[in-house]
Order: C-alpha cells, then sequence, then structure tokens
C-alpha cells in the first residue's frame, strides 16, 4: 500500500445518482412492529421491505386516503 494516492486524475462516480440516500423518519411503533413482523416473514430487512413499499408507492403514484375526524 503506499503512502500517498494521486487523485489530480479521478473522475467523479457517474452512478451516485442511483444510490440510496440516508434519511431520519419518524414512523409508529405499530409501523415498524408491522414491517419488522413482515420481514422476518420474506427473509429480507425491513428498511428495504419499508423502501421497497414506498418506491412501489411512487411508481404507482399513489396518493394517501385521509380521513380527518370532525
Amino acid at each position: 500500500m503506499r503512502k500517498e494516492y494521486d487523485f489530480s486524475d479521478s473522475k467523479k462516480n457517474p452512478y451516485t445518482h442511483l444510490l440510496k440516500k440516508q434519511v431520519t423518519i419518524r414512523l409508529g411503533t405499530e409501523v415498524i412492529t408491522y414491517f419488522k413482523e413482515l420481514s422476518r416473514k420474506m427473509g429480507i430487512p425491513y428498511q428495504n421491505l419499508i423502501n421497497l413499499y414506498l418506491k412501489d408507492c411512487a411508481d404507482a403514484k399513489k396518493k394517501p386516503q385521509l380521513h380527518w375526524a370532525r
């Protein structure tokens, strides 16, 4: 391994726009419990499962149906 490296000719990764971005989001405990149980049954991490579900919603352009109590 070298002591120093020369990065002056390096190029920016063209695929960085395809990567995931870390965000902080507050979810209800019942939501987290639901996705954790579902993830155990499906064999994938619950964060990936939530991401897949939200991506499906975004791709289908689903909008939440909110009914506020009066």
